[in-house]
Formats: structure tokens, C-alpha cells, sequence
């Protein structure tokens, strides 16, 4: 098996591709709509704990290809953001949000801290230590990349950004790519459609910027990557921007 086959899972995290020599590592924090038995279903309907609110639909085999594309190890969360966004703090309300734009979560009302303290020791400090052990086994640790898509409409309102490109305060990593968009068909924006206001670069900051290393949160407007020939497509254009880029930081930092 080669070792961009290799997996090292848990129930709230999984590794791919963890001997990967990149000195790039890929986050996908909302791999997954999976909820836990222990928390039946927080009380959602079916198609409300397999929709967006749950999860990033298609984000996580954009980032497969990435990640062997570029031999790196890529970290992905096993369970519904819903249960835990590891995208968050522990302290942010929307880590474990009572509601999810227009979906009521119930199983999120009222949570004492004992049964928050146990969603944060058993979904988000898993994530954040297979993050840091794949940070820490590279040689040089080079850039964080975290893979997201978002909804092609929200609250009613159609968007009409195709990519998106996202950065806090290290845009080393976000002008670089930004500066290589002539290169692909899609449409790259900067923070759109989210940014640093709306708490989105939490992944960024911890464990991107508190350590020196140059990152990006990725955002794909999910109708784009819906079926496995336009994710593998949406993979390549994002290629044509990270290897250019992730080329000059090496540059900068040799």
C-alpha cells in the first residue's frame, strides 16, 4: 500500500497520508455530517444532520487530492460540526451552535459545561493534538492549508463567489496564491465569503500564526464540487495556486 493510502483514525479524527514529506499540512475540519450515537442525533431530522449545517459537502475529497498531489498529511475531523466545530474555540457560542442559520439544533440547547467540556475533550483536543503531531513531524513546516466549502445560497440570498481565499493577519501565504488567479477559470476572492470578523480563522490562529507558519483557509462554493470529475477538476485549479505559491514562501524562507 503506498503511503498516501495509509490512514490513522479515531473516533474523532482521522489522518491521511500522516508519512506524507510535505512540509505542508491540510486540515478539513467539517469532513463529516457524522453524529455520534451518545448524542442522538441532537435531535435533528435526517436531512437537517446531512445538510451543510452539519458538515462541508465535497470538502473533504478536494483535500484527498491535495494531499497526495502534494504528498501531505491531511487531518479531518470524524464528527458533525454541529457536535463540536473545530474550527472554534471552545469558549465561542458557535462552537457548539444552538442554531445553524435557519436550523434549530436542540440537542445544543441548554448544555450544562460538564456536557461541553465533554464534547471539547472528545472531538476538539483529538483534532488539535493529530494536528500538532503532524505539525511537529515535519522537518520544516512550510504552510497550513484548512479546506472548507460554503453554500452556493445563504439566508435566502444567492452568492456568486467561486473561491475563496482567506487569511488573517499572515496574508503571506492568501497574496501568493491570490497573485497566481489568472492561472484558473474560477473566480478567487479574498475573505469572501467569510473573514477574520466572522470568527472563521480560528484553525489559522492556533495553529498556523501561534507558531510562525504561513496558512490559508480555502473556501469552494460547494454546488462546484458536487461529483468526483468537478472535484478532481476544482482540486487541479486550486494546485495551480498552491504550488506557486507554497514555491515562492520557500524561496522567502530559504
Amino acid at each position: 500500500m503506498n503511503k498516501a493510502a495509509k490512514t490513522q483514525r479515531t473516533s474523532a479524527v482521522e489522518v491521511f497520508n500522516p508519512e506524507g514529506k510535505s512540509p505542508v499540512v491540510i486540515l478539513c475540519e467539517h469532513a463529516s455530517h457524522a453524529i455520534p450515537e451518545r448524542y442522538n442525533g441532537l435531535g435533528l431530522a435526517e436531512n437537517d444532520r446531512k445538510s451543510h449545517a452539519a458538515w462541508d459537502p465535497g470538502a473533504l475529497p478536494v483535500a484527498q487530492i491535495l494531499s497526495a498531489a502534494l504528498d501531505a498529511p491531511l487531518v479531518a475531523s470524524t464528527v458533525s460540526r454541529l457536535v463540536y466545530d473545530c474550527n472554534r474555540p471552545p469558549e465561542a457560542p458557535s462552537a457548539m451552535p444552538e442554531t445553524s442559520e435557519l436550523i434549530k439544533v436542540p440537542g445544543n440547547h441548554g448544555l450544562t459545561q460538564d456536557q461541553k467540556d465533554e464534547r471539547t475533550e472528545s472531538v476538539y483536543a483529538p483534532f488539535c493534538e493529530a494536528v500538532a503531531e503532524s505539525i511537529s513531524t515535519r522537518t520544516k513546516p512550510m504552510a497550513i492549508v484548512t479546506m472548507h466549502s460554503f453554500t452556493p445560497i445563504y439566508f435566502g440570498k444567492p452568492r456568486a463567489t467561486e473561491i475563496g481565499i482567506l487569511h488573517d493577519s499572515d496574508t503571506r501565504l492568501a497574496d501568493a496564491m491570490i497573485a497566481q488567479s489568472h492561472a484558473i477559470t474560477l473566480g478567487v476572492e479574498r475573505n469572501q465569503p467569510y473573514g477574520p470578523d466572522d470568527g472563521v480563522t480560528h484553525s489559522l490562529r492556533l495553529h498556523g500564526i501561534s507558531n510562525g507558519i504561513a496558512n490559508v483557509m480555502i473556501e469552494v462554493r460547494n454546488d462546484l464540487i458536487d461529483t468526483p470529475d468537478a472535484q478532481r477538476d476544482v482540486a487541479h485549479q486550486l494546485l495551480a495556486l498552491l504550488r506557486p505559491a507554497l514555491a515562492s514562501l520557500e524561496v522567502m524562507n530559504a
